[in-house]
C-alpha cells in the first residue's frame, strides 16, 4: 500500500513539473529591406528611415541620418530600376517624366517594408519637377500611418521641398506630419538636430 501511494505522489510531481515548464519563446522575424539598429532620439521613440534613391545621393543623406539618429533604415526598391535615360528630365517622353505627369502613376516596389513598430518615420527621397517621385507614394499607400510622426527629407539638384513633404503627407492617413526640409547638403547631426526639433 505504501509503495502504490509512493508512486501516486512521484507520478503528480512529475506531471506538474512537465506541465508547468516554460515554453520556448519564438524568435522575431528580421524586417525587410537594410536594417540598421533599432534606436530612440528624444521624443522621437523608435524611428525608421526610408527611402528612395536613383543616383545614390539621397542614399547618402538617408544613411547619414539613420546613423546620427540610431534608426532602422529601409530602401525603397523599384521593380524596373531607372536608367540614366529614365532619369532624363529634358526628355518629355522619358519614363520619370512620364510619371511625374501622371498623377495616377505608382511605379511598382520590389521589396515589402513594414513600419508597424515604429512611432516616427523619416521619408527621404530626391525632388523630381517639384514633387516626390511616384514610387514614393506607393510606399506611402501602403502602410497604415495611424498615429505615427512623418518627418520628410529631401534632395534635390534645383528645386527645394516646395509642397512635396505635405502633399505626400495627404497619403499618409492617421499620420502626424511634423515638416520637411532639404538636406541636399548637411550632416547627420544636422539632420538630427532638425527632426528633434521638428518632433517637439
Amino acid at each position: 500500500m505504501k509503495k502504490l501511494i509512493l508512486s501516486l505522489l512521484i507520478g503528480g510531481i512529475v506531471t506538474a513539473g512537465v506541465f508547468a515548464a516554460p515554453s520556448t519563446p519564438s524568435t522575431p522575424s528580421t524586417g525587410s529591406g537594410t536594417a540598421g539598429t533599432t534606436g530612440s532620439a528624444g521624443s522621437t521613440g523608435s524611428v525608421a528611415v526610408v527611402y528612395f534613391s536613383a543616383t545614390g545621393t539621397t542614399e547618402r543623406m538617408a544613411k547619414d541620418a539613420a546613423k546620427a539618429m540610431g534608426a532602422d533604415i529601409f530602401e525603397i526598391q523599384p521593380v524596373q530600376k531607372y536608367s540614366d535615360a529614365d532619369l532624363n528630365w529634358h526628355d518629355k517622353k522619358s519614363r520619370s517624366s512620364i510619371e511625374c505627369n501622371d498623377p495616377k502613376s505608382r511605379p511598382a516596389i520590389a521589396n515589402k517594408i513594414d513600419i508597424a513598430k515604429y512611432d516616427t518615420v523619416i521619408l527621404c527621397y530626391p525632388i523630381w519637377w517639384a514633387y516626390a517621385p511616384k514610387i514614393v507614394y506607393t510606399f506611402v499607400e501602403s502602410q497604415n500611418w495611424n498615429g505615427k510622426k512623418l518627418v520628410t527629407l529631401c534632395t534635390s539638384g534645383g528645386s527645394k521641398l516646395g509642397r512635396s513633404g505635405s502633399d505626400l503627407a495627404k497619403f499618409a492617413k492617421g499620420a502626424y506630419f511634423k515638416g520637411g526640409k532639404d538636406f541636399t547638403r548637411g550632416s547627420g547631426a544636422d539632420i538630427k538636430k532638425y527632426v528633434e526639433g521638428a518632433l517637439k
